[in-house]
């Protein structure tokens, strides 16, 4: 008899074989492959979820590889997309792997459409944004990271509280972009696997996660903040 790759995880408590079926039928889509998305789709793949979109239009580049660790030297000047898909076949051939190489905007709940949970790894406003309000709009769980430095910030955006009951206005254009400043790989690597905690809570209904609490990490003392978030349904 084969082993089963998800005994650990079966043997939780609140999870099971119930959750482990509710990972196996889930589709999630992961927006920017990047420093957070590598990490979350390492472990969401490696959990079990059936499907993963991988959505990104961007070619790895030599400066991503102390931070995104799906990607190699080898891997230098393709799509983020495809070489992030080879990396979680090898890991998990039987999750199914969706890639599509371009950026989000006004097409983001028509693209989003279907999906069961979205994580939003990106690190420009604009995509937050696009995603965030597709995702409202179509009522899908949305968890959210960023880093920038060295802070990190994780929650989950359902139940009514979005995005922008935390950043009502679009913060300054550099703000949480990984190109204007420094960012800390494993950071990236600690915020992208809360993130994918997170996304396993909320498809196996282990429980709510953050929705309504925003997660803050700084790395020089390892100490993370909890700050509620206004807004959702009862407010």
């Amino acid at each position: 008899m084969a082993a089963d790759a998800y005994v650990r995880q079966r043997a939780l408590p609140g999870f099971g074989g119930e959750g482990q079926e509710a990972l196996g039928a889930a589709r999630v889509a992961i927006v920017g492959v990047g420093g957070l998305g590598c990490p979350a789709a390492l472990y969401l793949a490696a959990a079990g979820v059936g499907a993963l979109t991988l959505i990104d239009s961007d070619r790895v580049s030599v400066t991503n590889l102390h931070r995104q660790v799906l990607f190699g030297p080898a891997d230098v000047g393709l799509a983020k997309v495809e070489a992030a898909a080879s990396s979680l076949a090898a890991l998990a051939p039987q999750v199914s792997v969706t890639t599509i190489d371009a950026r989000l905007g006004a097409d983001a709940a028509d693209v989003l459409a279907g999906d069961d949970l979205v994580l939003d790894c990106t690190d420009t406003w604009p995509s937050r944004l696009a995603v965030a309000d597709a995702c409202a709009d179509l009522g899908i769980p949305l968890v959210w990271g960023a880093v920038q430095g060295w802070f990190g910030q994780v929650t989950v955006f359902d139940e009514g509280r979005t995005l922008r009951d935390v950043f009502p206005v679009e913060p300054a254009p550099d703000f949480g972009v990984c190109d204007a400043g420094g960012v800390l790989g494993p950071l990236c690597g600690q915020v992208g696997a809360a993130m994918a905690s997170q996304a396993i809570v909320r498809l196996t209904g282990a429980g709510r996660g953050l929705v309504g609490t925003l997660q803050v990490v700084d790395a020089r003392d390892g100490a993370w903040r909890s700050l509620p978030i206004a807004g959702g349904a009862g407010a």
